[in-house]
């Protein structure tokens, strides 16, 4: 009985590779993502923290905390462009990705009928070489008789 033997073998392994390679850097897209987020969080908490006036502050502790709030909001305000442009960004990898998967998947079912059609036409082939043993075996029993 003969092996199967998928013709285009190397396609498909390219089309993995493309998709394994697909996926990491959609994982370091979405990482960076995350970086973003968190650095998002620790300034907005950090402006929540020192937002607050009380009035035993001096002048210039005043000024200073105006100053440095002024900056943490200049700070989120790039740091959202940033975000935004990281979620721009995870989204064409993830568009990408499904791409890769769809390829790889259109190859494999391709292999996949490939396959049940060779197995079938292998079952054929046996039945076939079945019948004809069994024929040959019915033949030689009448002769004998």
């Amino acid at each position: 009985m003969q092996h199967y033997r998928f013709r285009l073998q190397k396609l498909l392994d390219i089309r993995i590779d493309k998709e394994e390679e697909s996926k990491r850097i959609f994982k370091d897209a979405q990482s960076e993502k995350l970086k973003v987020e968190e650095k998002l969080n620790i300034l907005k908490e950090n402006y929540n923290k020192y937002r607050e006036l009380n009035g035993s502050e001096s002048p210039i502790e005043r000024k200073i905390k105006h100053v440095y709030l002024n900056a943490i909001s200049h700070s989120i305000s790039e740091v959202s462009e940033e975000l935004k442009r990281k979620s721009q960004v995870l989204e064409e990898k993830r568009l990408e990705l499904n791409e890769k998967q769809i390829d790889r998947k259109t190859v494999e079912s391709l292999k996949e009928k490939q396959k049940a059609e060779f197995l079938k036409e292998q079952d054929l082939i046996e039945q076939r070489m079945n019948d004809e043993f069994a024929l040959y075996a019915f033949i030689r029993n009448q002769e004998n008789k």
